[in-house]
């Protein structure tokens, strides 16, 4: 077998081949992987995740219909980007667009090619997060990338060995992250996401050498299922501004196509810094494939000059914003202007009681989403986009939604603002800090320090048997968490919340309960009540949450 590798390279068609193996396999194990997944709670939900990333990045490479590897490779990416959930999906998306950089112009997919991927998506992945830590799917894609460097120099190998001893890196390194993060050597597991990473590309091999896709958990043999086929659409969307006091006069957009081969991202940021020195309203979103191109200047000329020296230009529109702003003041608006309002609020949240507490507070939209089933960078791109505001506020709500948020910021149209709620409490307090005669600015320094003055708790059961924070926790336990860490756990709802609550409630005025799908309002009022006769000193309120997986979410300020 290896004297055939040794006599070819992976093509586009193969190449597809071996993607959809990746999602595949990670597809058949991502319960498996869900279940590493202690931290904070163990309730697991990085495989979930990392699944419906790869499955939106195999549907976007079904759908483009090419066979020329760098092309499969940037619809991979691109519907990876699209399809994002979790903090783990989005940095899976971003390693997979290192594979569409490091590909432009490729006609195949040798081992120093491969090599040269890997390290393009550990740089864009480690990029893409504010504070990298190790012991994660980041110190596993570095490791696999730094292994592939050295299998690719010196002699000849062949692709399939080559893969073997890459693959093998990553999973030595992986069983090294529980002595990198004590949390995984308390729950004795390896890392969820680094574990999910190595078994696309464990996938990926498997699909190569044409053996069948196993289960993680003892090498059984698992039923393939088929990937979906279709591929969601993508916008891009120029900046709206008003043009009370207009300092550069013509608003200038364009697509620039067919970008030079030599073209790099590092000279398509340099040609967005000369923008910024000619005008403001700058906007440069795309890559080496797309580049999408808004600008208010003075000098459109220099602008679309600078433009042809990376590639063709297309769509290209130019408005003198004076006019239009004559034509406002005599109440005559451009017939395509749209009219935006100043402000729109998103809130990301799980339960139809939690939907509408936070409709009532004026929040515009409610895009469902939570600990298990995280929203993708398009659900709250589409959501940011549908509001049709000047400035928007986005509530994540949850910490594994607030990279996938900020994604979203990035390609949106409005001026967004993501306040950075952990939980649905944090983001009911930070929503009643909102006001609308408020600047942008002072209401997100507002909403955020409204948010710190909540202390939030969770009452969920167990879904593995596990230790932390000095608790030995059994499957099944129920388990309140505040803070990542379990304060407490019984057997009974009742008593692990009130035990929870004097945890948390020493020092505070105020308690709110949320009391979820599988808790009867019978059952809350019971509980209120001991609760009232318990901490006399606390103003009580219980609502109808809905939410699923949580008991009761509790609020105290």
């Amino acid at each position: 077998m290896i004297g055939i590798y040794e006599m070819i390279r992976i093509d586009g068609l193969k190449f597809k081949e071996m993607l959809q193996g990746g999602a595949k396999a990670l597809e058949m194990n991502r319960a498996i992987v869900d279940e590493l997944n202690v931290f904070p709670v163990p309730d697991g939900d990085t495989g979930t995740n990392m699944s419906l990333t790869l499955a939106s990045a195999v549907r976007e490479a079904n759908a483009c219909g090419s066979l020329l590897i760098d092309e499969i490779a940037l619809a991979f990416s691109k519907g990876a980007l699209k399809g994002a959930r979790g903090n783990s999906g989005v940095i899976s998306s971003q390693i997979f667009r290192g594979f569409a950089v490091a590909l432009e112009g490729k006609a195949d997919l040798s081992p120093k090619t491969f090599a040269e991927c890997l390290k393009k998506g550990t740089e864009i992945a480690y990029s893409a997060v504010t504070k990298p830590k190790e012991g994660t799917i980041l110190t596993v894609v570095r490791a696999m990338a730094e292994e592939a460097q050295i299998a690719s120099k010196g002699k000849k190998i062949d692709f399939e060995s080559f893969l073997k001893r890459v693959i093998d890196a990553g999973e030595e390194i992986l069983q090294r992250t529980p002595d990198m993060l004590p949390v995984l050597k308390k729950a004795g597991v390896v890392d969820a996401g680094g574990r999910g990473l190595v078994t696309v590309f464990d996938g990926m091999y498997r699909t190569l050498i044409g053996e069948e896709l196993v289960l993680i958990s003892g090498g059984k043999v698992a039923t393939e299922e088929s990937a979906p086929l279709a591929a969601p659409s993508e916008e891009f969307d120029p900046l709206e501004n008003d043009y009370e006091h207009i300092t550069f006069q013509y608003c200038t957009e364009y697509f620039i196509t067919h970008l030079k081969n030599e073209v790099t991202t590092a000279a398509i940021n340099k040609y967005r810094d000369y923008l910024m020195t000619i005008g403001d309203c700058v906007l440069v979103i795309g890559d080496t494939d797309l580049v999408k191109t808004h600008v208010h200047t003075n000098h459109p000329d220099r602008a679309l000059k600078a433009a042809l020296g990376l590639g063709e230009l297309d769509g290209v529109k130019i408005e003198n914003m004076l006019e239009q702003n004559r034509k406002i003041h005599a109440n005559d608006k451009p017939d395509k202007e749209e009219e935006l309002k100043e402000y729109a609020m998103i809130s990301i949240c799980s339960g139809e009681g939690m939907a509408n507490i936070f409709k009532d507070l004026m929040v515009d939209t409610v895009v469902e989403g939570g600990q298990t089933m995280n929203p993708s960078v398009d659900d709250i791109l589409k959501a940011i986009n549908d509001a049709k505001a000047k400035n928007v506020f986005v509530l994540p709500n949850n910490s594994n939604i607030i990279l996938a948020a900020n994604q979203a910021k990035e390609l949106a149209k409005a001026e967004v603002y993501v306040i950075p709620t952990t939980n649905m409490p944090e983001g009911i307090s930070a929503s009643l800090a909102f006001d609308s005669d408020s600047t942008p600015e002072d209401n997100y320094e507002n909403m955020c320090v409204a948010m710190q003055n909540v202390t939030c708790a969770e009452i969920t059961h167990a879904v593995r048997s596990t230790r932390m924070n000095r608790f030995s926790v059994k499957e099944g336990d129920i388990i309140g968490i505040c803070e990542k860490k379990i304060v407490a756990k019984s057997q009974s709802i009742e008593e692990t919340t009130l035990d929870t609550i004097r945890k948390i409630a020493k020092d505070k005025d105020m308690l709110t309960l949320y009391y979820g799908k599988d808790v009867s309002e019978d059952e809350a009022n019971a509980l209120v009540q001991k609760v009232s006769e318990e901490f006399d000193w606390l103003e009580t309120a219980c609502y109808a949450g809905g939410q699923p997986h949580y008991f009761y979410i509790i609020s105290a300020e």
